[in-house]
């Protein structure tokens, strides 16, 4: 029997990171009812918006809510009148302060949320669902994913029987930590029932310190072998060329 995980969550830790960064001991249970209050308030209100992921941050009495989102315009709206509102509505039920960043994804084709909420956008305008699944795949293939898969269960095509389908394209290796793997679910309710979509998206792997850039990570590197290196080399010149001498003319005793 296949023992099925959470691909994020178990990579967490290793390359991956959580979505509500913060700690707490005595106030816990209220502050994960928050966090789960604010994302669904966020997701509903902003359902056209694209919105793939939101992150919370803590610290004392300030909340920073991080949205991850392919069409920013909707979220900030003219001038930042609509990020003020939803900064506003999203504060009202506590005390703390709250502030909103906006952040975004510049490729919603390799983000495997996206790509399962346009799968279900694409079922619920009763398309087919395997020119869905096609489609999308060939677009994240293209955007430079090295593998997707996308499964689809329910009464696909309003059949009586509900069964599942899954297409693949490249590779998905769910068995390496090292892989980054995005994972994707999203729901159609369609007219005969609700159609559930999961996305799988392997983007490469990671080798090395996730927590530094490559870049930052690789000038720590180069600087440290330069400075290492040079000494070095003086001594051996040293050991060439003998003792030094002061004057040409008389020598050390």
């Amino acid at each position: 029997v296949g023992q099925k995980t959470h691909p994020r969550g178990l990579r967490l830790g290793i390359i991956e990171t959580w979505d509500s960064q913060w700690y707490n001991e005595k106030e816990y249970t209220q502050w994960l009812h928050e966090d789960l209050k604010i994302q669904s308030f966020i997701k509903e209100r902003l359902s056209r918006a694209g919105i793939s992921r939101i992150e919370i941050e803590r610290v004392g009495d300030r909340c920073n809510i991080h949205i991850h989102t392919a069409r920013p315009g909707i979220v900030i709206g003219r001038r930042g009148v609509e990020a003020e509102k939803l900064q506003t509505d999203s504060g009202s039920s506590g005390e703390r302060t709250i502030r909103i960043n906006v952040t975004e994804i510049k490729r919603p084709e390799l983000d495997a949320q996206l790509v399962a909420e346009a799968v279900a956008q694409q079922i619920l305008r009763r398309s087919n669902f395997r020119q869905a699944m096609k489609k999308s795949i060939i677009a994240s293939m293209k955007a430079g994913a090295q593998g997707v898969k996308i499964s689809i269960g329910g009464r696909l095509g309003g059949a009586e029987m509900a069964r599942s389908e899954s297409n693949m394209e490249g590779r998905v290796p769910l068995h390496t930590l090292r892989a980054n793997i995005d994972y994707g679910f999203a729901e159609a309710d369609t007219t005969y029932g609700k159609i559930g979509i999961k996305t799988w998206i392997f983007k490469g792997e990671v080798i090395g310190r996730p927590e530094l850039p490559p870049s930052r990570f690789s000038e720590e590197e180069g600087s440290g072998a330069r400075s290492a290196g040079r000494p070095r080399r003086r001594r051996d010149q040293d050991r060439r060329r003998g003792p030094r001498r002061t004057n040409h003319g008389n020598t050390e005793s």
